[in-house]
């Protein structure tokens, strides 16, 4: 149905920080997400359908047709490569780095280093454009642990106050990228649904912009 409008939305924090934005744009859902069990959501406008995923899962929804628009972290995206989606807006949510983390001049040698992290493709793009070498090993969870623990020299994860790292005796020690939520488009849904699509693009950019004033 060319007005119908189906909304892939990550678990978590995402979630959390998106569904004010998605209120004040005039949509909300009829069931609450953190107590129905239900994994696609109906919404006050009859139309508009939400999708509740796995954060990596929504950029594949949203890039196969599944879902039309999605809200994703753009680490996220970059790990993912979103070569098939549109990304006309900035959420301004979730906001965190990328960056390198290890012990206190961990980053100093010139030869092959380990670099334990969930992002590979992101680790191994932004070492490969320094012309620097790297074995990338792949963990799903504690990162701090893989330096102390003798499995990698640096690891590569979100940062957001850096508390974790300090307690465990590291330290942030380059700079990846800035880590934001973006709304992601479906390139086939962009054009057939584009009335629609733009609308909803403005007025959660409203939401936005009311947000941060």
């Amino acid at each position: 149905m060319a007005d119908s409008l189906t909304i892939a939305l990550s678990k978590g924090r995402i979630l959390e920080d998106t569904l004010p934005l998605l209120a004040q744009a005039g949509i909300e859902p009829t069931d609450d997400p953190d107590r129905s069990r239900k994994l696609v959501l109906d919404t006050t406008d009859p139309v508009v359908k939400l999708v509740i995923l796995r954060a990596t899962d929504v950029p594949t929804y949203v890039e196969y047709g599944a879902a039309d628009v999605g809200v994703a972290g753009k680490d996220v995206l970059l790990e993912h490569g979103g070569e098939g989606l549109y990304e006309p807006l900035d959420l301004g949510i979730a906001r965190c780095r990328m960056m390198v983390a290890g012990f206190p001049g961990a980053n100093a040698g010139r030869g092959k280093v380990r670099v334990a992290t969930k992002f590979v493709n992101i680790a191994r793009r932004y070492f490969a454009e320094q012309g620097r070498q790297v074995e990338t090993v792949k963990l799903y969870g504690s990162m701090e642990l893989a330096p102390i623990a003798g499995l990698s020299d640096l690891i590569v994860d979100l940062v957001d106050t850096g508390n974790t790292l300090r307690a465990n005796g590291l330290e942030p020690l380059e700079h990846i990228a800035d880590i934001s939520s973006r709304l992601i488009v479906n390139k086939a849904a962009m054009k057939m649904k584009h009335r629609r699509i733009k609308a909803f693009t403005e007025r959660l950019s409203d939401a936005v912009g009311g947000r941060a004033a």
